[in-house]
């Protein structure tokens, strides 16, 4: 069994008694042999295993632990532990519920969102303050809802942006109308999966656990805390380490485990010291630096590991190239293996100097958190027209369609869809093929400088303008086509469109349905535009063979994806799966180049901690906007703990691009490798 395979510490944890209970678990202490080791006992103690709930910040992390603990007790019985992220979790269980749900991407409901903002006039309103963009604005809306439960967008944007107060009104309408909008076609984003679980939960007892357990305690924010104690749980089992939280940035609060010991009456607190990872040369440098941060729970990493090695190393460059270059070298000559080194940056921007001179080298590495398959606009595209035909309501994927529309924006792609929405009586599908008649097709909206919105009166075009276009006498008779602001290229776009529409309802296999969508005119149109903007040069010229080799791209881009659709019985669950599933996939092999925060729970043999120079790294614009000196600490923990057997730590004194000079990072005084 598990526990027998434990420390002293860990085992001690691992069989407390059902309660409230906090393991404080630093780098490298074996947390997650821990968690495995808990849920057999309680399995073996007779906790049904339907009754205990796993909250993790990767599906991946969950699946992992679960797989161990089938080794000792079978999937049939390990398969019924409730396992996953705050975010899959909540939406298996709405689900269950008998919830409707269309998850959308961040990225899907800002486009939605510009529509809305697009329509705002922040011109007439005084201000010194630029407005946000609609980008920013939902960004900012999502960190709101991530810290606060008790307060209005206002009055939390007043706290933390004053300088915004004369554009307070209008944002608070645009999320009003925005919810609205969400509310009205099934759209749920990854909070709203949050704040729809915690509410359901207050209406229902159909859902409860015996234990939850939770892992990266220390990086819940409030709204995860909210929902965490809506599950009302006689018995929480929470696995973290306070010096690793560097989320504060999305929200995570830190007082959360920092005052567990007090917000339950019959709290334990354990603490797992034995590290397995690092030497102990590595431990003692994390350890110094650290230990300026206050204590929340008392702690002193020990070293197991046995045999001599070398102590973490400081290099000094004059100029900031030239420390990328020097460190590339070193890579090429290093004895370990390309997937076990790791370059760590505080800063994105220091991830392309590192990355070129390692190509220079001849080197392959693979940045994480860089453009994934999921991320290339080719492979989105598909994604949203499959979409678009699974729910004829889903407005964001037909708005992200269109973007590739010529003379179609954000504002005139929502009133195409609300028309068709209209003619189709709440289904755009009908609305193309059997359109009732409507009285006021395009919607006006009434007067309200206060909140932004001033006239905007349509009037009917001319179909007879589309009429030498060649299109289908069906098409040419639906009043979608006498919209005033529809040119020639976006009826053009709207009849592919149409076409790939009439040809997809019936089709229910999830491969087949990427077949179609692959040889469909609307994405035919959608690979040009890409392709042609892919090889465009300075003057405006395109080399046609550098275009069709980048439509080839493309295309195998959508092979890709009809690979990845094969074992989908739907294309709902198709879509779900890479919709909960896609920021967890594999990004290639190579030197691994990491954000600090990108590199959290990983491990490597060689470390390179790049860019200690005190303005990057801590980084001081970050802090002058609501960070701190001690999150910019934990920060240098979590990437000094990343090193197994050798950690080195550079700066360079001079930018002569930016023509800059620097001074090393406090942290290396405090690591006493600088004066």
């Amino acid at each position: 069994m598990p526990l027998s395979r434990l420390n002293n510490e860990q085992n001690l944890a691992a069989i407390a008694p059902l309660g409230h209970n906090l393991i404080i678990a630093s780098a490298g202490t074996g947390k997650t042999s821990t968690i495995v080791a808990r849920i057999a006992y309680l399995i073996q103690k007779g906790v049904h295993p339907s009754n205990i709930l796993l909250l993790t910040f990767t599906n991946k992390a969950a699946a992992e632990m679960v797989e161990r603990v089938s080794v000792f007790f079978g999937k049939a019985i390990t398969s019924q532990i409730e396992a996953g992220t705050f975010h899959a979790v909540s939406y298996r269980l709405l689900k269950k519920l008998g919830h409707k749900i269309v998850l959308k991407q961040p990225k899907d409901l800002k486009i939605l969102l510009k529509s809305i903002v697009e329509r705002r006039r922040f011109d007439q309103i005084e201000s010194s303050a630029k407005p946000y963009s609609a980008a920013y604005l939902y960004d900012i809306f999502s960190l709101y809802q991530n810290s606060t439960i008790s307060l209005s967008f206002s009055d939390w944007l007043a706290e933390n942006d004053s300088e915004h107060g004369a554009y307070f009104d209008i944002y608070e309408d645009i999320f009003e109308e925005f919810c609205e909008l969400k509310k009205e076609f099934g759209y749920v984003d990854f909070n709203d999966l949050l704040i729809f679980m915690r509410e359901a939960l207050k209406s229902t007892h159909e859902i409860s656990y015996d234990e939850i357990l939770i892992d990266e305690y220390q990086d819940t924010n409030t709204l995860q805390g909210s929902l965490i104690d809506a599950f009302e749980s006689k018995s929480l089992f929470c696995v973290g380490d306070y010096d690793q939280s560097i989320y504060a940035f999305n929200g995570a609060n830190i007082d959360i485990i920092g005052s567990f010991a007090t917000r339950y009456d019959d709290a334990q607190v354990f603490t797992l010291n034995k590290n397995y990872r690092s030497s102990n040369k590595i431990l003692s440098l994390a350890n110094r630096v650290i230990e300026k941060n206050p204590r929340l729970y008392e702690k002193r990493l020990e070293v197991t590991r046995n045999g001599e090695f070398e102590p973490p190393k400081l290099l000094i460059y004059d100029e900031l190239f030239y420390q990328y270059q020097a460190i590339s070298s070193m890579i090429k000559v290093s004895t370990c293996h390309q997937d076990d080194i790791a370059v760590i940056f505080r800063n994105n921007s220091s991830a392309d100097g590192i990355e070129a001179t390692l190509r220079e080298q001849g080197l392959t590495c693979k940045r994480k958190g860089g453009t994934s398959f999921f991320d290339a606009y080719e492979v989105k595209a598909m994604l949203d027209l499959i979409s678009v035909v699974v729910n004829p309501k889903d407005m964001m994927a037909f708005i992200h369609v269109f973007e590739y529309a010529k003379g179609v924006g954000s504002s005139l792609s929502k009133e195409l869809f609300d028309a068709l929405f209209k003619l189709g009586e709440g289904n755009i599908y009908q609305g193309f093929f059997h359109p009732k008649s409507v009285d006021e097709l395009f919607k006006k909206r009434a007067k309200n400088h206060q909140l932004g919105l001033f006239d905007d009166i349509h009037d009917f075009g001319s179909v007879s303008r589309f009429y030498n276009l060649g299109f289908e006498e069906t098409f040419l008779s639906n009043p979608i086509l006498k919209h005033p602001r529809l040119n020639t290229d976006g009826a053009k776009f709207l009849h592919h469109f149409y076409k790939f529409m009439k040809h997809s309802t019936r089709i229910k296999n999830p491969q087949t349905f990427v077949n179609h969508v692959l040889s469909s005119e609307v994405f035919s149109a959608i690979a040009e535009i890409l392709a042609t903007k892919r090889v465009i040069k300075k003057d405006g010229s395109v080399d046609e063979n550098e275009k069709q080799e980048a439509r080839g791209r493309i295309f195998r881009k959508g092979h890709l994806l009809k690979d990845l659709a094969l074992g989908y019985a739907s294309n709902e669950r198709f879509l779900n799966a890479l919709t909960l599933g896609s920021n967890e996939m594999s990004e290639g092999e190579g030197v691994n180049l990491l954000s600090v925060h990108a590199s959290k729970g990983l491990e490597f043999k060689e470390v390179y901690v790049i860019d200690l120079m005190d303005g990057r790294f801590p980084n001081r614009k970050l802090m002058q906007k609501g960070g701190s000196l001690e999150e910019e600490r934990r920060l240098f923990y979590v990437a000094t703990t990343r090193a197994k057997d050798m950690l080195y730590l550079s700066y360079a004194k001079y930018d002569k691009i930016k023509k800059i000079s620097y001074i090393h990072s406090p942290f290396l005084v405090e690591a006493g490798l600088a004066h």
